[in-house]
């Protein structure tokens, strides 16, 4: 059988339930810090799996790459936490898709949202477009995966 498609909406939720069973997980997670968390779980399945997680294309704005239709299903919460309801159907994700959102929130979670928005500011795939350009997916997996080879070397 299938799996369903994976949506952003669906890597919030997994991220939130990751941050409600860590109690030393710092940061809240709020529409800026989802957003770059969602960043780096695409970065990460593409360049070690040659997979995107998701369809939607980010898009370079003043505070790093972006989904604009996630971002206007979030801007409700401003900068505070974002609150979804605990409905995540956990047979949407592979195991292999799981082991990736584990390991970037592991990785990533610790971190707040404006250093995560400085992160992404010194990377290429946000770096080299014009501020409201598509970030391609072949940027994204070819900087990650040029990240991991560099940390295998």
């Amino acid at each position: 059988m299938k799996k369903s498609e994976i949506t952003p909406i669906d890597v919030v939720k997994f991220f939130l339930k990751l941050q409600n069973a860590d109690s030393d997980s710092g940061d809240v997670i709020t529409n800026l810090k989802a957003q770059k968390l969602l960043y780096y779980a695409q970065g990460v399945s593409l360049a070690k799996t040659n997979k995107a997680l998701f369809e939607d294309d980010f898009v370079a704005w003043q505070h790093g790459p972006v989904i604009p239709a996630l971002y206007d299903e979030l801007k409700t919460f401003g900068r505070s936490q974002i609150d979804l309801p605990d409905d995540l159907d956990l047979d949407k994700f592979s195991n292999e898709q799981m082991d990736i959102l584990i390991s970037v929130y592991k990785t990533y979670g610790q971190f707040s949202a404006w250093k995560l928005r400085d992160m992404t500011h010194k990377e290429a795939p946000w770096k080299n477009v014009n501020i409201n350009e598509i970030i391609t997916k072949q940027s994204i997996k070819e900087f990650f995966s040029s990240q991991f080879s560099t940390a295998a070397a």
